[in-house]
């Protein structure tokens, strides 16, 4: 069993940047593809961010290309996405989720565990 804990959202102005971290344990991070979704009020949930098992390929939504960056370290057992130049549409709660598969897929029925995410609010 992966549990999985997000940290690092809070309230930000436009403009401004944050950096979420995923704590992953019951198993070695290296065994899975990491990925980051995000549910506004009221919508379905997103894909945000992709990263490989290595860290050597990544996958971005295209609302969020050249903005956020994901990453991880696998020593760590730790996730991380990088948010810069955040704009008020970015509100929404952060999910960190895992997949046992090789792909950076975008989609949330391909993911196995979920963390129980982080609120992430942009003030314009």
């Amino acid at each position: 069993q992966v549990q999985m804990v997000e940290s690092g959202g809070g309230l930000v102005q436009a403009g401004g940047s944050l950096r979420l971290s995923c704590a992953v344990s019951g198993r070695t991070l290296s065994s899975y593809v990491m990925g980051w979704f995000r549910q506004a009020r009221g919508k379905e949930r997103e894909f945000v961010a992709a990263i490989s098992r290595s860290g050597g390929s990544t996958n971005y939504a295209d609302s969020v290309k050249g903005r956020f960056t994901i990453s991880r370290d696998n020593t760590k057992n730790t996730v991380y996405l990088q948010m810069n130049g955040l704009k008020p549409e970015d509100t929404a709660v952060y999910y960190c989720a895992a997949r046992t598969g090789r792909e950076t897929l975008k989609s949330d029925d391909e993911y196995d565990y979920w963390g129980q995410g982080t609120q992430v609010t942009v003030s314009s």
